[in-house]
């Protein structure tokens, strides 16, 4: 009997959430569900529930180079998802593994900064490494309005200021820049913005959701991007998949503990 083909390999570079919402489990559950092998470095660990995140420890940067070249040098890689990287020497840590990999393999930076709570997740300092060594090795990154601020000093409150967010971030390397515009509440529509390196633009429009419980919703959608290129799919296509996906998720998103409960990955098999 000849072995089943394997499915295309994802690797998401980032942290764990203990309450199962977002961070490397979001990344898997997402993972799965697209039809890709996913595979984890962990390069922090937090005690998070659904109203907050108590606490949380980085690994040791030898930990996560040793997770990293232990998973690509035997099974190897057909795209990469980084989320919460913690500190300034990690962030620089996963830069220059990811610059060992071929070119053609894409990378989904997801610059996490703050939990869907409020609470810090990269320190002050890191911003620099993030900006000079990290997204000029993505092929997209995908950040929300808080974190184009922190990265950009932007304060984005309209679709006009998406755009020119979105070319300040163009200018620090990324290939493609995916500005979310989830916390634009005063849109009847969830608005996110594409732009390429041709500097066209793509607007992507879903309707919002009457349901709070969103945890884990920029995981989600940067994994499921990483899997449809992984998959075969040009950006525009994996992002537009990727969004599709998101919103089901979040229409479908249910309660768990007191607090916000996370999208549900599984919506399509419900």
């Amino acid at each position: 009997m000849s072995a089943a083909s394997a499915p295309p390999r994802v690797l998401t570079i980032a942290g764990s959430d203990s309450g199962g919402g977002a961070g490397i489990q979001a990344d898997l559950k997402t993972m799965l569900a697209l039809g890709v092998h996913g595979m984890s470095a962990l390069t922090a660990i937090t005690a998070q529930n659904s109203v907050g995140v108590q606490d949380f420890w980085p690994l040791p940067i030898e930990a996560v180079e040793q997770q990293f070249r232990s998973v690509v040098d035997d099974i190897g890689v057909d795209a990469v998802k980084t989320g919460m990287l913690a500190s300034a020497e990690l962030t620089s840590a996963v830069a220059r593994l990811i610059g060992t990999l071929a070119p053609e393999v894409p990378v989904v930076v997801d610059p996490v900064s703050v939990s869907k709570h409020g609470d810090a997740l990269l320190a002050a300092d890191a911003l620099d490494a993030l900006r000079g060594e990290l997204l000029p090795r993505a092929k997209v990154v995908t950040p929300n309005l808080d974190e184009v601020r922190l990265i950009t000093g932007l304060d984005v409150t309209s679709e006009d200021e998406m755009t020119t967010a979105a070319r300040a971030l163009a200018a620090l390397g990324p290939r493609w820049v995916l500005v979310k515009g989830g916390h634009l509440s005063d849109q009847p529509e969830s608005v996110d913005l594409l732009v390429g390196p041709d500097g066209a633009e793509m607007w992507l429009r879903a309707p919002r959701h009457d349901n709070r419980h969103t945890h884990g919703t920029g995981c989600t959608l940067a994994s499921a991007i990483a899997s449809r290129l992984a998959l075969g799919d040009d950006v525009p296509a994996a992002v537009r998949t990727a969004k599709d996906y998101v919103t089901g998720g979040i229409k479908a998103g249910f309660p768990l503990g007191a607090g916000i409960g996370p999208v549900d990955h599984g919506w399509r098999w419900r």
